[in-house]
């Protein structure tokens, strides 16, 4: 069995190879239960099993909010993966680099059926682990050239901006969001549980890719962004664990059937995305086993072809 810590996971990772991975995976019958959560001592882990037809792969995530006292990671998991007609294992993945890999590789499949072709005008909001990945993972499927970051913290929005500006491209920080607001794709990659994006200030043409809310108490936008957009998501969970969709229902400001489609309708090609260039589209995803599954394989294949 293949033992891929951090680094090799990385060393096999490219995001154009990744996205049509996961576009696949979105395309295909793979089994996707629902994640389990077990409470273990102060933390919680996760397990998000998903299979198909080759492959079987469980993902463990341990979040242990004391960890800081002790000066280590809050968080901290691994990948499984398996042969699903024998049973047996294959590899160990790193789940840290596989997860913010596939996170940022998601929303930029649903950039590729939702953001103007011409989009080439990117805001990130946040400065973490996923929000370094967003612009490499946008440039695979639009040509973003100029990139802005804001961070409740300025220091590390220009962190990141210095970090962009070495992968070629013109990025800068900005000290407020409504500078940004006349980028092409604005996405969100924040811990928020209070509005950062304000519908009102939308600009026609916007896509609005949000990653954050993942827990009803977390939300990155107010309720006019959904009712002035078009809003599709990453699965059926989403409506049911994002913050930003249920905060916008019990408003009043949205309700569930305008949702128009999800990630496997544009996959499938059973919605055709963004149908004009004035319409405003929103992106809410909220993370699926399937993703996981994808780029676990893809690393494991890879790793093989070059016999590490």
């Amino acid at each position: 069995m293949k033992t891929l810590d951090a680094q090799a996971t990385e060393q096999n990772l490219d995001f154009p190879q990744l996205i049509a991975a996961i576009r696949e995976a979105f395309r295909q019958e793979v089994q996707v239960p629902l994640r389990h959560t077990h409470p273990v001592g102060t933390g919680t882990s996760l397990i998000m099993p998903a299979w198909d037809e080759k492959f079987y792969g469980v993902k463990i995530i341990n979040v242990f909010p004391e960890n800081s006292k002790k000066g280590l990671p809050g968080l901290h998991g691994t990948y499984v993966l398996f042969d699903a007609t024998t049973g047996v294992p294959l590899a160990t993945v790193d789940a840290d680099v596989l997860t913010a890999w596939r996170t940022a590789a998601a929303s930029a499949l649903g950039a590729s059926y939702l953001a103007r072709k011409d989009a080439h005008d990117l805001l990130i909001v946040g400065s973490g682990r996923v929000s370094s990945l967003i612009a490499q993972a946008m440039a695979a499927v639009r040509d973003i050239r100029r990139v802005r970051v804001w961070s409740r913290t300025r220091e590390n929005a220009e962190a990141l901006a210095r970090q962009l500006r070495t992968q070629g491209f013109e990025a800068s920080s900005i000290g407020s969001i409504e500078e940004g607001y006349d980028a092409d794709i604005i996405s969100c990659a924040t811990l928020s549980t209070e509005p950062l994006i304000r519908g009102e200030r939308l600009q026609p043409g916007t896509h609005v890719d949000l990653i954050g809310s993942f827990r009803p108490d977390m939300r990155e936008t107010d309720g006019t962004c959904l009712a002035r957009s078009t809003v599709f998501v990453d699965t059926d969970e989403a409506p049911a664990k994002a913050g930003d969709i249920l905060a916008a229902v019990n408003e009043g400001h949205f309700s569930l059937d305008r949702i128009a489609a999800s990630l496997t309708d544009l996959a499938m090609e059973r919605h055709p995305g963004r149908q004009s260039d004035e319409e405003i589209t929103l992106f809410k995803s909220v993370g699926n086993a399937r993703e996981d599954l994808a780029g676990a394989v893809l690393v494991y294949r890879k790793a093989t072809e070059a016999g590490r």
